[in-house]
């Protein structure tokens, strides 16, 4: 049973987070191309993610959000163990409607991208919580666009380049070039959604202020 309205807003939100980044691993094997320019879709569940950090960061201080990308990851590791057991166990022949081929060629791809993706998500997250509370402490509680964008600018690009090196360059599933231009279109994308999301920053802050004063009435 939850005790106060800080700890509901701390699940739904804590949820939010976790389910956009492992769905985001696993959709990541995908590459789409945008013009000339090709980047993995799984890219674009992490704008959400970005959200969910930061209003974290807000309510919930640096601690909170150290803490929820710790579980995140090991969710994210847990789903790693959970794929590549169903990789290895064999497909009912001739009655499963997946064969084993169509489920690797899917989930297969997921195996490098989870690695790299956990250890730039990790190195990205810390890198976000340092840069928030460097601008929040100068700052207070204004200028939240400063230090919602502000960390989004540093740790998303060290993330794209991190986790496209590890799950696409290294295993020499694409070239170098393909790899800059990649990793480059991946955070201006992430960067461009990030800027766009800050409407909703101040947007979530409002009700989540709002709806946690209610308690104090």
């Amino acid at each position: 049973m939850l005790k106060t309205k800080k700890e509901l807003v701390f699940i739904i939100l804590a949820g939010i987070f976790i389910t956009n980044a492992v769905v985001a691993e696993l959709i990541g094997g995908k590459l789409i191309q945008i013009g000339p320019f090709v980047m993995s879709i799984g890219i674009l569940p992490w704008p959400i993610v970005f959200l969910t950090t930061d209003l974290i960061n807000e309510y919930f201080g640096e601690i909170g959000v150290k803490k929820l990308s710790l579980i995140t990851a090991c969710l994210i590791a847990y789903a790693f163990f959970i794929l590549f057991f169903a990789i290895n166990v064999p497909a009912a022949v001739g009655i499963s409607p997946v064969n084993d081929d169509q489920f690797y060629a899917v989930f297969g791809q997921s195996m490098w991208i989870i690695v790299g993706s956990i250890i730039a998500f990790m190195v990205s997250q810390l890198i976000d919580v340092s840069i928030f509370w460097f601008f929040k402490k100068r700052t207070g509680e204004q200028k939240i666009w400063l230090r919602t964008t502000g960390s989004t600018v540093i740790s998303q690009l060290f993330d794209s380049f991190i986790v496209l090196g590890i799950a696409f360059w290294l295993p020499g599933k694409i070239n170098f070039d393909t790899f800059i231009t990649s990793a480059l279109t991946g955070y201006v994308f992430k960067l461009t959604i990030a800027v766009l999301l800050t409407p909703l920053i101040y947007l979530g802050h409002h009700i989540i202020k709002k709806y946690l004063s209610e308690e104090t009435e």
